[in-house]
């Protein structure tokens, strides 16, 4: 099951996590106090620089696809962040806005290119469709633990080495990922699909040249001016969809039943996402305002690395859920997957059910432990990899082969979508400059605001139950189907 490949991959996977998210884990403060940009700004590009990047996994698939295939796709990926990083921390040691922007940009697009090809890759380092579902879960982990090192620590050596020395460490650790990918390059390029083993055009080279040049002028264009660049990412997501649809059209019908399944279980991953990404705006902003102390009273922990507590147990998440779901296939209970992201909508109720209490009832000092947020990302953490590691593993073993990583971008589009809904929504809780943090703005604007969103989850248990008697219902339609035509097809013989 294990090989010597998917582990190389699943190092860099951890590289990624910990370069990634310990940039992204003080972009909030950087913004805020070095550039000093407000709340809501502030909010708009953090969600941004989350979201942004998988949206352009449309791109990303299309370029794995039908150009450069999933390994040079994901070397290049890997190169790209670390020259993005560079030229952030460049950024950040003259307080150079463009330039600091341009350099989310880059490593916007480097997600965009690695958030398709990663998984189509590493599928192939398995040799069987269940070795890879069942191992999955484990690499998502492996994600988590370099983003939990990197949230964590990264406020830390802030401290002592700035922001743009933050910026810094991110690029060296992203060009190891890249050194390992071009190290493992040939037994890699051997497993890949017959668009890695081949040699590339001059005019692929030519077309991918040009891609990369237009997306990363947008992606440049939406981070300088989000309140227009919102816009653009629902334009994105909208013709995504219709893309699909229009495949859909052109395929069997058994294959358009299975492709439909992708569209609603898409749907169901917006919703779920739209709370992941309260993470990285309204709740690292209520973190920086309110919570004091440390967590269970002796680990020091910054408030915007609460962050951190997420990935902590997504560690022990992953082979949990793998464990859990694994014994109860074995007892004849098997769960669809979008039964499975009703699960995940449970846990974010309780999630955020229990934030709406704490502010609700927040005291005069206006302070939240570290404990409280413990407990909520704990919920979180176990309902983000169900539906992280889930949903791929289900679309891979939906989708027609030759859209393998379109339909894959798909899961990635939802979350860019998610995130930038996220933080529009957020943006509603934003203090004005010099505004005071009292108990009647904690309790009015955080808890009805986070009430609200409780409300909401627990109505998206019930969607999600709904689309899983309907995915159960399509993909039985699509597997009769598949057996008269084989039949016709016999007869006609």
């Amino acid at each position: 099951m294990w090989n010597r490949l998917n582990k190389s991959m699943m190092f860099c996977q951890m590289m990624f996590g910990l370069s990634f998210y310990g940039v992204m884990i003080i972009l909030t403060r950087f913004f805020l106090e070095e550039l000093k940009y407000g709340e809501a700004e502030t909010m708009m590009i953090v969600g941004a620089f989350s979201s942004i990047g998988p949206l352009f996994a449309i791109a990303g698939g299309f370029i794995a696809d039908k150009f450069l295939g999933s390994k040079r796709s994901l070397t290049l990926a890997y190169i790209s962040f670390a020259i993005g990083y560079g030229l952030l921390a460049l950024g950040a040691s003259t307080l150079n806005i463009a330039m600091s922007l341009f350099g989310i940009a880059l490593a916007s697009y480097a997600r965009g290119l690695m958030s398709p090809s990663y998984p189509s890759l590493y599928k192939r380092t398995f040799k069987s469709q269940e070795d890879f579902e069942n191992c999955y879960p484990i690499n998502y982990s492996v994600n988590n633990v370099g983003a939990l090192l990197g949230q964590y620590l990264y406020p830390m050596f802030i401290l002592a080495i700035g922001f743009n020395g933050g910026f810094a460490l991110s690029a060296t650790l992203a060009a190891l990922g890249a050194a390992t990918l071009i190290i493992f390059h040939k037994p890699l390029v051997e497993v890949g699909a017959e668009i890695d083993q081949a040699p590339v055009s001059a005019k692929n080279k030519g077309i991918f040249l040009g891609l990369s040049v237009a997306m990363l002028g947008m992606v440049f264009f939406m981070f300088n001016d989000m309140e227009t660049g919102k816009y653009v990412v629902y334009a994105i997501a909208a013709a995504a969809v219709v893309y699909f649809v229009f495949l859909m059209s052109k395929a069997t019908k058994a294959e358009a039943l299975r492709m439909g399944t992708i569209l609603i279980m898409g749907l169901l991953t917006t919703a779920f996402f739209v709370y992941y990404g309260q993470m990285m705006t309204s709740m690292t902003m209520v973190t920086i305002n309110t919570m004091r102390g440390d967590l269970l009273g002796f680990i020091p922990l910054a408030p915007e690395a609460s962050m951190a507590l997420n990935p902590l147990w997504c560690i022990v998440a992953g082979p949990a859920i793998t464990g859990t779901f694994t014994a109860l296939e074995k007892r004849g209970i098997n769960l669809t997957t979008a039964s499975k992201i009703a699960i995940s909508f449970v846990l974010t109720v309780a999630a955020f059910g229990l934030l709406t209490i704490a502010v609700k009832n927040i005291g005069e000092d206006v302070t939240t432990s570290p404990d409280l947020f413990l407990a909520i990302h704990g919920f979180l953490a176990f309902g983000e990899v169900i539906v992280g590691s889930l949903v791929v593993a289900f679309i891979l073993s939906v989708t027609p082969k030759h859209i393998e990583g379109f339909s894959v971008s798909l899961f990635s589009v939802a979350m860019a979508l998610s995130g930038i809904v996220g933080a529009v929504i957020s943006g509603s809780i934003a203090m004005e400059k010099g505004q005071e943090i009292t108990q009647q703005f904690v309790q009015t604007v955080y808890g009805d605001y986070f009430g609200m969103l409780t409300v909401a989850a627990a109505a998206m248990v019930i969607v999600a139950m709904g689309s899983s008697v309907m995915i159960r219902n399509m993909l039985k339609k699509a597997d009769e189907l598949e057996k008269t035509e084989g039949l016709t097809a016999a007869e006609a013989v």
